[in-house]
């Protein structure tokens, strides 16, 4: 193969290969910033895109991603001259490229210094008490500030985090000690809560029971009652229908007084030590003394 035929592929093979190597594709959320011969030219989107071999060249890829920067620890000073370390989280997202680019170096590092200077100052103007209780108010003050002095920037700050404030260590062993003296009071209580409770769950449980026993009694007394009322009644009744039986037979006034006697001599068998005989009984005692004397008189003959 002639040599003017070698050299010639060799060429057309190093330019597909310089095209091909010029040829760009811009990834989504991603922004390339293209110079041109050291100057500004363009910015690159998502897409393909070729670059002007030895003329063009990307000077920056940047993310449009919404990004996190967690900073160390910053020291600051409160309005009562406490010393505290806060460590702050920033969400921010790039907008221009170009400015991004060409804005100010070494972005980070500016924010970094920048989120550092600016809650020195708005801590700086509150007791130490008040910046613990403000995080939201410290937040949004801060959100504000860096947004807008990262603006040129071509950086928008989303959010803003303090995410923790390590007070001095004397001061955490008081705060220590007050959060377990009100843990303390707050199960003092809630263990007096449960005590009241339980003494007004016993209180209840003997008025029910109380109430119970006096509606049994009251049941008992009222059965008992009832059924003295119905002995009663039987009683009453058994008398009366006694009466009619007599009344029926027609009984002498002889009979009458027997029967008198009869009731009086079961009222004699009680345990009364004196009884007092009716006026009206008197005049049965010589009648029960015929009768003995008839009896009497009566047996000998039979004999």
């Amino acid at each position: 193969m002639p040599i003017q035929t070698i050299a010639l592929i060799v060429l057309i093979v190093l330019i597909l290969l310089l095209i091909v190597s010029n040829i760009v594709v811009v990834q989504q959320s991603k922004a390339y910033v293209v110079e041109r011969l050291g100057a500004f030219r363009t910015v690159w989107n998502v897409g393909l895109h070729f670059k002007v071999p030895f003329v063009e060249r990307v000077a920056k890829k940047v993310s449009l991603k919404e990004q996190v920067a967690d900073f160390a620890p910053q020291p600051v000073i409160t309005k009562d001259n406490v010393t505290m370390q806060i460590d702050t989280v920033i969400y921010f997202q790039i907008t221009d490229p170009k400015l991004y680019t060409y804005g100010v170096e070494r972005p980070m590092n500016a924010i970094e210094n920048l989120t550092a200077t600016t809650l020195r100052n708005i801590i700086g103007d509150m007791e130490l008490d008040q910046s613990l209780t403000s995080r939201d108010t410290i937040n949004t003050r801060m959100r504000a500030i860096l947004d807008e002095a990262t603006d040129p920037w071509g950086i928008k700050v989303n959010r803003v985090e303090l995410k923790n404030i390590i007070p001095p260590k004397e001061i955490q062993n008081a705060m220590e000690k007050q959060m377990k003296a009100e843990r303390e009071r707050r199960e003092s209580i809630l263990q007096a809560e449960g005590q009241k409770a339980s003494q007004i769950l016993v209180a209840e449980g003997e008025k029910e029971s109380a109430i119970l026993r006096a509606d049994a009694a009251k049941q008992a007394a009222i059965m008992k009652a009832d059924g003295e009322a119905q002995a009663i009644k039987l009683v009453q009744t058994a008398l009366a229908e006694s009466i009619k039986l007599m009344n029926e037979a027609n009984p002498n006034d002889q009979v009458v007084k027997i029967k008198a006697l009869e009731a009086f001599a079961k009222v004699a068998d009680g345990q009364a030590t004196k009884i007092i005989i009716p006026s009206e009984l008197q005049g049965l005692a010589g009648l029960a003394a015929s009768a003995k004397t008839l009896l009497e008189n009566d047996q000998p003959a039979k004999k």
